[in-house]
């Protein structure tokens, strides 16, 4: 009677095997909504698949999910294809899952979303840690495909508008799975170089699939990492990558990321040329305002003579002021004495002598405190007027004319500031720093102070 019994074990044996040879669970297509899902620190995946009445155990091993191009959450509606078989050991049937996508949305978009929001969150698309691009680079650094168009239009590009900025190119993968790794050394690499100012990564136009390298999250960080302002150019002007939103600056294309990293010469030489046209234009003005100064001061007494001046000056403090404060000095001494003269006379008790012996040592003290005060006043007036030539001097019209500058006069002695107020054959006075000259005008040529 024993022989009629089977173990557990033989039990679910054959019901494996008949899951196993079943060719309708060898292949199946099923979609579902994924709950309790875990994601185990050896990389497999569990799971249960469901619907409004049913649900099924699941797993997927690592070596089928580490292709994934999305990450499985709770409440996500799926499509999956796998087998049918039993866990012995619990005695429970399972899906095992070979691939999976989601329900509605391809992979690569989810994947793309998921990835956008979880950087966001950490800031790497903030503002904030935008580095600035130099208007003025020396050194380029441009990763991409040395064989690519990209190439080309980036270097004809910087060619064309700044010729003499030095460019170095890095070639990188910029396709397939191992295009991630290729682009991370190369911006790593660029980093390593001191001498570079500013780095251009980017290819041409492809498919999300082609244009994925760029969406990974290895080259996002890398991209955030880089001490050197980066421009992403990535696909066209349609094409937006995780690359472009962690950059710092995103191009349309590598045409205008050429255009973008580097100025116009056309447009410089234009600006250096309107500057320049305006500090001209400024000197001449503030020139003559100058000149009309300096012939207004021309025939002033302080300008002519300015020595006399400070000899006046110094007379009239040393004869004038000085004589004043003695005689003041002189009659305080004469009316003491005469008070104490009158004490004397009628008071003989009282010796007044003493007490003017001790006013004339304070007066006389207060004269050397005087005399110095009066001294060191006229000293640093003496220095400011000195100062004041030095400055009138440097406005002398002879001064400015010896360096090759020159006063015209017309006949009846007033200047001449325009070629519209002659005409040929009229007479003209020359004032040079030595001299004058007297001329004839044979021609007169008129010109836009403007240009």
């Amino acid at each position: 009677m024993e022989d009629k019994y089977l173990s557990v074990t033989a039990l679910t044996k054959y019901i494996k095997k008949k899951f196993d040879v079943d060719q309708h669970l060898n292949q199946i297509w099923l979609k579902g909504e994924i709950s309790n899902f875990k994601h185990h620190s050896r990389g497999h995946m569990y799971m249960t698949i469901k619907d409004n009445n049913a649900s099924i155990r699941a797993v997927m091993f690592q070596s089928q999910n580490q292709s994934l191009r999305f990450r499985p959450e709770n409440g996500m509606k799926i499509l999956l294809s796998g087998n049918i078989s039993v866990f012995e050991s619990q005695g429970q049937y399972q899906l095992y899952i070979q691939e999976m996508q989601p329900d509605g949305v391809g992979a690569l978009h989810l994947a793309f979303e998921q990835l956008k929001e979880k950087l966001s969150l950490e800031g790497l698309f903030d503002q904030e840690y935008k580095k600035s691009i130099p208007k003025y680079p020396n050194k380029i650094a441009v990763l991409t495909s040395p064989t690519g168009a990209a190439i080309r239009d980036i270097i004809s590009t910087i060619e064309r508008r700044y010729s003499i900025v030095e460019i170095l190119i890095i070639p990188v993968l910029v396709q397939g799975k191992q295009a991630i790794n290729s682009i991370v050394d190369g911006i790593s690499k660029a980093n390593q170089m001191k001498s570079i100012d500013l780095i251009i990564l980017g290819r041409g136009g492809g498919s999300l699939e082609e244009l994925w390298s760029f969406n990974e999250e290895a080259v996002a960080r890398a991209i955030f990492k880089s001490e050197i302002p980066i421009i992403s150019a990535v696909g066209h002007e349609t094409d937006i990558t995780i690359s472009d939103m962690v950059s710092d600056l995103r191009a349309p294309t590598p045409t205008a990321a050429a255009e973008l990293a580097v100025p116009s010469k056309i447009e410089l030489l234009e600006t250096i040329q309107k500057l320049d046209k305006f500090l001209s234009n400024r000197l001449l003005y503030r020139m003559e305002r100058a000149r009309e100064k300096l012939i207004s001061l021309e025939n002033s007494y302080v300008f002519k003579y300015p020595e006399r001046l400070v000899e006046e000056k110094e007379q009239r403090f040393d004869g004038g002021v000085l004589d004043k404060l003695s005689k003041q000095m002189q009659y305080i001494i004469t009316t003491k004495k005469e008070q104490y003269s009158f004490l004397h006379q009628h008071f003989h008790h009282f010796n007044p002598m003493n007490q003017i012996e001790k006013n004339e040592e304070e007066i006389y003290q207060l004269m050397k405190r005087l005399g110095r005060a009066n001294i060191q006043q006229m000293n640093n007036k003496r220095k400011e007027f000195t100062k004041m030539l030095s400055q009138l001097d440097l406005l002398n019209p002879t001064r400015i004319m010896s360096r090759g500058y020159s006063i015209t006069y017309q006949e009846n002695k007033s200047i001449l500031k325009s070629v519209k107020d002659t005409k040929i054959d009229s007479s003209i006075i020359v004032r040079l720093s030595d001299g004058s000259l007297e001329c004839t005008i044979d021609q007169i040529r008129e010109e836009d102070p403007n240009e």
